[in-house]
């Protein structure tokens, strides 16, 4: 077959997306896509039927509610492929778009076209199916990584940098209080004295650093004659803080210290001496589960990635320990001998003679695990709202179902009405964290593992049992969920061991229950 276009239209014609697979000016396309709704209006055709032709191409169409699915062929195109084609256009749609209106056709129009170039190339039909076309959609990008790393390692160094010349600037602060007697100046703030006037530090400074004269200090100078009382005065700054804090917090606005702030960073992920021959290990869970009970789809991909950085590695072989016992779905890349995986877990090139590629990201093997099975789930969610004379009682509590797992860093989001106030929080494990502007309640528990499987909060705040989902859960985990892992890299040559690094990673991409 030979498609020439595909498009999303509403029956007006009124094209919402178009995805042109041949050469085709857009007066073309639009003029095709104009005769479509006049061809079916004309009475010429059976509503029995699914496509309809004119002298020079083929239209096949689905209805979808309000919308149609159009492909635009020749008309020596087969239509049996044509009608096979179709479908699988009409069925990626659902996977990308909640509703089948105009607004959310719209709003994923770029995935859409994406996953239609999975369907078509040139004109011709690809062999795909709808979970290929998941799956390379969603496939990394090496060059984002890249950007991505490079970009958070200047933050970080950018970070250090500021925290260095803030010590700098506090040590000089505190010098040259020291040298003169009491008097510090502050660069665009102007100088003040135990007994003269000062300039007022901005509201926006975040960190405010009171110093208190010694009595010594005070004595040599004049005392400040007595005037109207307006100026600031060193001892009452701390208290208006304080005070100022305080009212925020009764209307609800959490307000975190300097030192508090120091506290609540979440711990990150250990570094890893990097070697000349480095493993990541990246897998990521996608979970929706329901508010009552039973779980909507769970899907667990996972990839390992090689790095080799000296030439002298390049010749190497890895030993694997597959102990899954869940059914994860595993495949090696093509290069990669498969019958040495499989019957004696060994990662190897298909070609002897051939060598790994050199200061490149190579994906080795990866693994997917698609279930239903409620038992499978790493972490179960239960929350319980309870309407009471307008307000909800809410209980939720959590339990590890997979107790080799250790979760770090989890934080359960729930989210609260807006403009009632902030909930008022009774017994908790763990800590927890009001964010005022999104209006949720994070539940933050540092980590959870066979000596912390199970916890519970419960909080009261004004509203209904419908506002308190979706519950969503982050967390990261230094052990991935299918027990897959490298534990030897040996030299292909003289089976001498390998000196090697790994990183490993499961992470929840999203995890929800509705």
């Amino acid at each position: 077959m030979v498609l020439l276009a595909s498009a999303i239209c509403t029956k007006s014609g009124k094209a919402i997306i178009s995805r042109q697979f041949v050469e085709m000016t857009r007066s073309r396309i639009e003029g095709l896509l104009a005769a479509f709704p006049k061809l079916m209006s004309s009475g010429n055709t059976s509503k029995q039927h699914t496509f309809v032709e004119t002298e020079s191409v083929r239209y096949v169409y689905q209805p979808l509610e309000k919308l149609y699915m159009l492909l635009i062929t020749t008309k020596h195109s087969n239509i049996l492929e044509d009608l096979e084609t179709l479908r699988l256009f009409s069925r990626v749609i659902p996977e990308y778009c909640r509703s089948m209106d105009e607004s959310e056709i719209a709003a994923n129009a770029f995935s859409l076209i994406f996953a239609f170039d999975e369907i078509v190339a040139l004109g011709y039909r690809e062999n795909v199916n709808l979970a290929q076309i998941r799956t390379f959609t969603e496939m990394d990008s090496h060059e984002e990584k890249v950007f991505q790393a490079v970009r958070q390692t200047q933050e970080r160094e950018a970070k250090e940098e500021m925290k260095k010349k803030a010590k700098e600037l506090q040590a000089a602060k505190v010098a040259a209080a020291k040298g003169r007697g009491g008097k510090m100046t502050m660069p665009g703030f102007g100088s003040f004295t135990g007994g003269g006037s000062r300039t007022e530090v901005p509201a926006s400074v975040e960190t405010t650093t009171i110093i208190d004269t010694t009595p010594s200090t005070k004595s040599s100078y004049p005392t400040r004659p007595a005037g109207s009382g307006k100026a600031m005065k060193l001892g009452s700054k701390s208290k208006d803080i304080d005070n100022f804090v305080d009212k925020l917090r009764s209307e609800g606005t959490e307000v975190i210290s300097h030192k508090q702030k120091s506290l609540s960073k979440p711990a990150a992920a250990p570094s890893v001496n990097i070697s000349s021959v480095h493993l990541k290990t990246d897998e990521k869970i996608t979970l929706t589960a329901g508010r009552d009970g039973g779980l909507q789809n769970m899907e667990i991909r996972g990839l390992m990635v090689l790095r080799i950085n000296n030439s002298e590695m390049a010749r190497i072989k890895l030993g694997v320990e597959n102990n899954d016992d869940k059914g994860f779905q595993l495949q090696t890349h093509p290069n990669v001998d498969k019958k040495g995986f499989a019957s004696d877990n060994i990662i190897a090139l298909k070609q002897s003679g051939k060598s790994f590629p050199i200061n490149s990201d190579i994906g080795l093997l990866r693994w997917r695990l698609q279930s239903t099975d409620e038992g499978l789930m790493p972490l179960s969610i239960n929350c319980w709202p309870s309407e009471n004379d307008g307000q909800c009682e809410v209980n939720i509590e959590y339990e590890l179902l997979q107790e080799e797992l250790e979760l770090k860093d989890v934080v359960i989001t729930i989210p609260v009405p807006h403009g009632v106030g902030g909930p008022v929080v009774g017994e908790i494990d763990g800590e927890y964290h009001y964010n005022h502007k999104h209006s949720q309640l994070e539940w933050q528990i540092p980590v959870v593992d066979t000596n912390n499987k199970s916890g519970s909060m419960e909080f009261t705040i004004a509203g209904h049992p419908g506002d308190f989902f979706p519950v969503t859960v982050t967390f990261f985990s230094s052990k991935t969920f299918c027990d897959v892992k490298v534990t030897d890299v040996c030299s292909v040559d003289d089976n001498k061991p390998v000196k090697f690094s790994q990183e490993v990673s499961f992470t929840a991409d999203k995890y929800e229950i509705v």
